[in-house]
């Protein structure tokens, strides 16, 4: 059976009374957990406001990016949604709370959209990507969109800071994909 392709990494902590040291990446251990693509771009973003949405994004190919995310300031929950084409999980998604302090990571291989909100002021996520930003290749699919049915962690009446662009992405009944399934089944996280 094949892995999941999005996976929840939680790299081990080696801590003293100065503080601790963790690697978060590393090419054999992640090869060792089914990821065997090249990181060629950092992404670093500050989000200020809690309660920042950005996403649900994407890069069409032939320029798609496998995503490896962490928070290192602050709280999020990070969220994939299945866009791959033919999938029998498409348009599902799967979701975890990614912080400073407890140090997850989440991996999304391309044919994911991707996105998060931020539950504290003053957020920083950085993620690593197999190719560089493609502005023609650009592509979301609306956050709130009730056919995925994302539970996103936000409380009745919060006012949420989006971009304009996040605004107006159109709902997955309207977006064709070109992304092929590839075999690998959606699952929860662990």
């Amino acid at each position: 059976m094949m892995s999941n392709p999005v996976l929840l990494v939680t790299p081990k902590r080696h801590g003293d009374a100065r503080g601790w040291f963790t690697e978060t990446y590393n090419r054999d251990t992640f090869a060792g957990l089914g990821v065997s693509c090249t990181f060629v771009q950092d992404n670093h973003s500050l989000s200020v406001p809690a309660f920042t949405l950005r996403g649900l994004h994407f890069q069409t190919p032939p320029r798609g990016q496998d995503k490896l995310v962490r928070c290192i300031r602050g709280r999020i929950f990070d969220v994939a949604v299945d866009v791959r084409s033919g999938s029998p999980t498409y348009g599902q998604w799967v979701g975890a709370e990614l912080s400073a302090e407890n140090g997850h990571q989440l991996f999304i291989p391309i044919g994911f959209a991707h996105g998060f909100v931020t539950l504290k002021p003053d957020c920083e996520v950085v993620y690593k990507c197999s190719d560089t930003y493609a502005p023609d290749h650009d592509g979301g699919i609306a956050w709130d969109d009730p056919e995925i049915g994302i539970a996103w962690p936000i409380p009745a009446g919060t006012t949420l800071e989006l971009s304009a662009k996040d605004k107006v992405q159109p709902r997955l009944a309207d977006f064709d994909s070109l992304f092929p399934y590839d075999g690998r089944p959606l699952a929860p996280l662990a």
